[in-house]
């Protein structure tokens, strides 16, 4: 008789996943922040449309410390989540699909997406 040795609950501290595991829950953590950053970001461009005291205001918003945060967060959402999709799609093509492939263009993903992230923020905050 053989003793099945599986666990009975999945705790992503101990188990190590690989490097394409966490771009993939990472994707999805993306596009969900994207999702809730969404109605922010309308409230933004309604308010920033209506007048040019609201512009000045969702300037000076984006400009601040939390606004600051939240547009660099969105930004690394983005890139991540265009990155990491962009992946995906080349692996339903059939291109990147072996395993030493399939490494590099996870730890790309994770590299551009900061780098990105990195040189926006150095960008817009000189």
């Amino acid at each position: 008789m053989t003793t099945n040795r599986r666990p009975f609950f999945l705790d992503l501290r101990v188990i190590a996943l690989p490097v394409g595991g966490w771009v993939s829950i990472l994707h999805r953590a993306s596009g969900a922040a994207l999702a809730l950053a969404a109605p922010v970001l309308l409230w933004l461009l309604m308010l920033s449309l209506a007048s040019p005291a609201g512009y000045e205001r969702a300037r000076t918003f984006l400009a601040g410390g939390i606004g600051a945060l939240f547009a660099l967060a969105v930004a690394w959402a983005t890139l991540h989540h265009l990155l990491a999709g962009l992946r995906h799609l080349g692996f339903d093509v059939g291109l990147g699909e072996a395993r030493l492939a399939a490494r590099r263009s996870a730890w790309a993903v994770l590299a551009l997406a900061v780098a990105g992230t990195a040189g926006l923020a150095l960008r817009w905050w000189p």
